[in-house]
């Protein structure tokens, strides 16, 4: 199998994964298990989403760099940033959840959502450039 190949399968893994992630995880598990579980359990899964993502984004982009250096870069800033997301962020968030500082936590929550959906786009953008 050829690297761009390989590549542009990761990263499609990659997007469909945080894809799949944000928008369909939580929302299932608040209809099924109910809100108080939902967040118990959301919050024990970020530790190891986040870390199949700096995994998978770092894999994706070395393999991107013999079809596009700027397609491993974009992977490359995914990954960065969700080191990031999961050794500051995350914490913050939790610190405000468990200090019962509402505002702290949405004002924190709406960061990562942003970094999220910011990272799934660089995603799509990087498998635009490996298979276009």
């Amino acid at each position: 199998m050829r690297t761009t190949t390989l590549a542009l399968l990761i990263a499609a893994l990659l997007f469909g994964g945080m894809t799949l992630f944000s928008f369909g995880f939580a929302a299932v598990l608040f209809a099924v298990i109910g809100p108080d579980q939902a967040r118990l359990a959301i919050r024990g899964a970020f530790p190891h989403y986040y870390l199949w993502v700096i995994a998978t984004a770092v894999v994706a982009s070395a393999l991107a760099l013999a079809t596009s250096t700027m397609a491993a870069w974009l992977l490359i800033a995914i990954a960065l940033s969700t080191v990031y997301a999961r050794q500051i962020l995350m914490h913050q968030i939790n610190a405000a959840t468990d200090a019962g500082n509402k505002a702290r936590f949405k004002a924190l929550h709406g960061v990562s959502v942003v970094i999220q959906l910011f990272q799934i786009g660089l995603s799509g953008w990087a498998l635009a450039l490996l298979g276009g």
